[in-house]
């Protein structure tokens, strides 16, 4: 490129990725944001990719997902010929995203789900949507084909009558054959579940996401929603990465803007304020609810605060 910014006259605009962006990264005053701005090295046109690639690593993300962040900002100067650090990459085709409306999309689901409750069995289902939460999960752990589907059956029913809609955590079969709303998949069961089936079947489809890389995969399939964590420390599940933060899923938020998004990971009333603000507007909980002295008070409240700033958005 003719009009190519000089690596030495762009050096301390490159840095800048990691003091503008520590914030961000969930590392704001940690001295690892120092750091990284002795580490940066240039030498050659791809200078943003290497510059932003060092910096998100010492800024905790994990290599894949420092890799994909760095190449959006090589393309974003590409595309534009300038750099400006205030940017952090997110737009969709800077990461590679098909543009919308897409022919093999599954069907919509609304794009404020609101209080989202993943429950352990048809009970829970049925109480909380007695309770009026709007979007219920139903996470049933068990290896007994027989008991899947009755549980499922069960759960399905128990949101007949409510406006309560009802997705299956894992078992899309029983999903299918009971006439749930909807499947949420993990980014382990992706690859063995069979997605056009779901699609064809009518099935809502949410998936789970843990940061850029896995954002990425799950639109790949353009599923009806996005589910983004965990935000916050959790101990019902073991992650494979850190809690990624509101500061990250602010930044998540603004790339998966096209989807209805789903915060999820050791989320309750003490910090849902936060996540709220990230821009995502549905929430989910898990032991907030079913560890509550009053789960039907706790849905009221958390339902109340998701639309207190839905009115102010």
């Amino acid at each position: 490129m003719s009009n190519l910014l000089t690596v030495e006259r762009h050096e301390a605009k490159v840095k800048a990725i990691v003091t503008a962006h520590s914030a961000l990264a969930l590392n704001a005053g940690d001295s690892r944001v120092s750091d990284a701005t002795r580490m940066v090295e240039f030498s050659s046109e791809a200078a943003v990719y290497r510059a932003a690639k060092q910096a998100c690593l010492t800024l905790g993300f994990i290599e894949i997902d420092a890799e994909c962040i760095a190449h959006a900002w090589q393309h974003l100067f590409e595309r534009t010929g300038q750099f400006n650090a205030e940017d952090w990459p997110d737009q969709a085709s800077d990461f590679g995203m098909r543009p919308w409306p897409r022919s093999d999309a599954f069907a919509a689901c609304p794009k404020k789900l609101g209080l989202y409750a993943v429950l352990p069995d048809a009970a829970w289902v049925a109480r909380m949507a007695r309770a009026g939460v709007p979007t219920l999960q139903l996470r049933f752990k068990s290896d007994n084909v027989h008991a899947i589907e009755q549980e499922v059956r069960a759960a399905v029913q128990a949101v007949q009558g409510t406006d309560a809609l009802l997705f299956i955590n894992d078992h899309w079969q029983a999903a299918i054959a009971a006439g749930a709303y909807g499947v949420h998949l993990g980014q382990e069961d992706m690859a063995d579940a069979d997605l056009q089936t779901i699609r064809t079947a009518g099935l809502r489809l949410g998936l789970s996401s843990h940061g850029y890389v896995e954002m990425l995969r799950a639109d790949a399939f353009s599923p009806s929603y996005i589910a983004m964590g965990a935000v916050f420390p959790t101990t019902l599940k073991r992650m494979l990465t850190a809690p990624q933060g509101t500061g990250r899923l602010h930044a998540y938020a603004r790339l998966m803007r096209d989807y209805p998004l789903v915060a999820i990971g050791g989320i309750d009333s003490r910090n849902m304020q936060d996540v709220l603000a990230s821009g995502v507007c549905s929430v989910a909980v898990v032991r907030a609810l079913v560890a509550a002295e009053n789960p039907e008070e706790m849905a009221a409240s958390l339902q109340a605060a998701i639309n207190a700033n839905s009115y102010s958005d």
